[in-house]
């Protein structure tokens, strides 16, 4: 008799996936979107929202992770949440978790005959795993998204000097034209520097939170500009090329590294999708070495192994641009 078990697990992580991205997008409706034509913040504004209660708000969202970086194994969670703009609050994330994880097991019960200390542990990977899993997805593709942005950001801001705004209108410029995720945090830059913050320390805290290396350059080249004063224009022109040229590059290395990093990914997986096969079409096919001494410690030191390649390949086409 085959053994559907394996299947179940893959089909229950999987769902638990797709039910965290739908209580997302239930709790925050389409307005969570990164792509629109029309960016969160001017969507929240035309609501009829204050503009200090939606500066309030988006800034909260930005910064609630770090803040509760102290609450049990959220640490690990909390720097990924924040570069995502997450807009669960961390108690919401946590009784997501908790939720997929209750879910998780209710269907493997169902599906499976698996023992209770083992359906327990199962429902637990796949409820943090999942959410840990959902949001560092989104993370990297918000972050993908502000690096792809931002050289047309820094080059309208440099169109928006030339013809004689003043850097704080060609932000709230640029905040207006672009689409998110760029275009929400120019906007709360913009709306920081009507309220009386600086736009330097604004662009600091956006790039220190994002962990970006253009925005640093962004924050610094503004920072040197208001001190010692020069062109701002040609400034920015020139960190717009230089953006540019590094986004080139790291595609041209993304690119390059790409054979690598699939086959580390074929190596560790291929072993993996092996024994599931295995298992599904010849159940009793180990029944007669489960009993040796050395079958489980060689299966502890082969998922060493696989694990370890995973790390071994990553770090070798790990290239900084």
């Amino acid at each position: 008799m085959l053994s559907a078990e394996p299947i179940i697990y893959g089909m229950i992580f999987i769902a638990v996936l797709v039910m965290v991205e739908g209580i997302y997008l239930v709790a925050f409706g389409k307005s969570i979107s990164l792509n629109k034509k029309v960016n969160r913040r001017l969507e929240l504004l035309d609501k009829g929202t204050r503009r200090e209660d939606v500066l309030a708000q988006l800034r909260k969202e930005m910064d609630q992770h770090m803040k509760s970086r102290s609450f049990p194994l959220y640490s690990l969670l909390a720097e990924k949440a924040q570069k995502a703009a997450i807009a669960f609050t961390p108690q919401q994330l946590i009784g997501v978790m908790g939720a997929v994880s209750a879910l998780s097991f209710v269907g493997l019960s169902i599906g499976t005959e698996a023992s209770l200390p083992v359906r327990a542990v199962m429902a637990v990977l796949m409820g943090v795993g999942g959410v840990y899993m959902w949001v560092n997805h989104k993370a990297k593709k918000r972050l993908g998204m502000i690096e792809e942005q931002l050289p047309d950001a820094v080059e309208l801001m440099v169109r928006s000097l030339r013809v004689g705004h003043p850097f704080s209108s060609a932000i709230t410029i640029v905040s207006k034209e672009i689409k998110d995720p760029l275009a929400t945090e120019f906007g709360i830059i913009a709306d920081e520097a009507t309220y009386g913050r600086d736009v330097g320390e604004a662009l600091k805290h956006m790039a220190e939170r994002l962990d970006m290396q253009d925005l640093r350059f962004l924050a610094v080249a503004v920072a040197i500009q208001q001190q010692a004063g020069g062109n701002l224009a040609e400034i920015l022109e020139g960190l717009a090329k230089v953006i540019r040229a590094r986004f080139r590059l790291f595609r041209r290395v993304k690119a390059i590294t790409a054979e690598a990093q699939w086959s580390g990914k074929f190596l560790s997986g291929f072993p993996v999708a092996a024994l599931i096969f295995i298992q599904v079409a010849k159940p009793d096919y180990y029944d007669e070495v489960l009993d040796h001494p050395w079958f489980i410690p060689a299966c502890f030191i082969v998922a060493i192994m696989l694990t370890a390649n995973v790390f071994v390949m990553r770090a070798l086409v790990n290239i900084k641009v």
